[in-house]
């Protein structure tokens, strides 16, 4: 098979869509935010992807005031941890108690005990010691194919479930009915919404999964010669990662890091990334898989692959990635030379 080999100083990593798969639990947390503001969760989860919390919520949700913004995007981003952990809290508990009802309940959410998120988002030295035994076990393999193939619709979904939960006559009023009877009826809707939403939140598995071939590269990479560069913020960029057994790196530049004047597609959290490190972005390999990560890394000058994981080929083929590779078990590393001199040296599968 054809390959091309180059060197670099360093490798900095996207987190979401690279290294970790939650991008079930952000569409829901997303769909989320849409639902609650009345627009349509498609449209939100695909003009989010990418980007940071902090300017997603600036602009859907403008009503935020500055000095409540760190507060917005924590909750957020909890809600997204929240909806990771959703089926799986629900399915220990079945076990735990051998009932076989509860499972019914977990895959249906009828069991109103477990919480889930309110529709709100405001109220060459071995790397192993990189992992740790994750508090969830990780799939031996992604839900997202590398032919771009996703999970079901979450805004599908829950369109069908708020369909059914509605009574008729709350689209259909009767004509000259009373203002107490019109509240009641308001509050019965709100309350079988909310229904449909928890349903929907329990009965489908968004456990956050490791990626191919992640754990080998980061385990080829010397200690100091890695950094993760995320549009995430600190709660959901450490939780993402603990969560599937990944020690987050001395450098970890999240989305909340207040040295950053901007995120993606601006290259600031790679230059940052690499500043810390103690290299030149341009000297840097860059894993990525969002358009607006990809123009980010090419736009700091360091070398970018571009893992098809979260994304078709076709969408991510124009961003400016000097490689596009499946996932990233096309690409090996292993390094050259020692202390200061040491150079990474990637072949990539073409």
């Amino acid at each position: 098979m054809p390959s091309t080999t180059f060197h670099a100083d360093a490798v900095l990593f996207d987190m979401d869509g690279t290294l970790t798969d939650s991008i079930a639990a952000v569409e829901a947390a997303w769909g989320a935010v849409a639902v609650d503001l009345g627009l349509d969760p498609e449209t939100v989860v695909s003009a989010t992807h990418g980007k940071r919390a902090i300017d997603n919520l600036a602009f859907y949700r403008p009503e935020i005031k500055a000095h409540e913004m760190d507060a917005a995007v924590e909750a957020f981003e909890q809600s997204i941890l929240d909806f990771a952990d959703s089926f799986k809290k629900r399915e220990a508990r079945r076990r735990s108690s051998g009932d076989s009802s509860a499972g019914f309940a977990a895959r249906t959410g009828s069991d109103s005990g477990e919480s889930t998120p309110a529709l709100s988002d405001t109220s060459a030295s071995s790397r192993s010691g990189s992992f740790s035994t994750p508090s969830i076990p990780s799939s031996s393999s992604s839900n997202n194919s590398t032919t771009g193939a996703r999970r079901p619709s979450f805004a599908t979904r829950l369109s069908d479930m708020l369909a059914s939960a509605l009574p008729e006559d709350s689209i259909h009023p009767v004509f000259g009915e009373s203002t107490d009877n019109k509240h009641a009826d308001e509050k019965q809707a709100d309350a079988d919404i909310e229904a449909a939403w928890e349903t929907e939140a329990g009965a489908v598995d968004r456990s956050i999964r490791i990626l191919p071939g992640v754990k080998d590269m980061i385990e080829c990479i010397p200690e100091g010669r890695y950094a993760v560069a995320t549009s995430g913020a600190k709660t959901y960029a450490y939780g993402a990662m603990t969560r599937v057994g990944i020690t987050p790196p001395p450098v970890t530049i999240t989305a909340d890091d207040k040295r950053l004047k901007a995120g993606k597609p601006a290259p600031d959290p790679f230059l940052l990334a690499a500043s810390c490190l103690g290299f030149e972005a341009k000297h840097c390999v860059v894993f990525e898989d969002s358009q607006s990560g990809i123009r980010a890394g090419v736009a700091s000058g360091a070398t970018v692959i571009a893992v098809c994981t979260s994304h078709e080929r076709a969408k991510i083929e124009g961003c400016g990635a000097h490689f596009v590779v499946d996932d990233m078990r096309k690409v090996r590393c292993r390094t050259e030379g020692e202390g200061a001199t040491t150079q990474l040296v990637f072949t990539v599968e073409l």
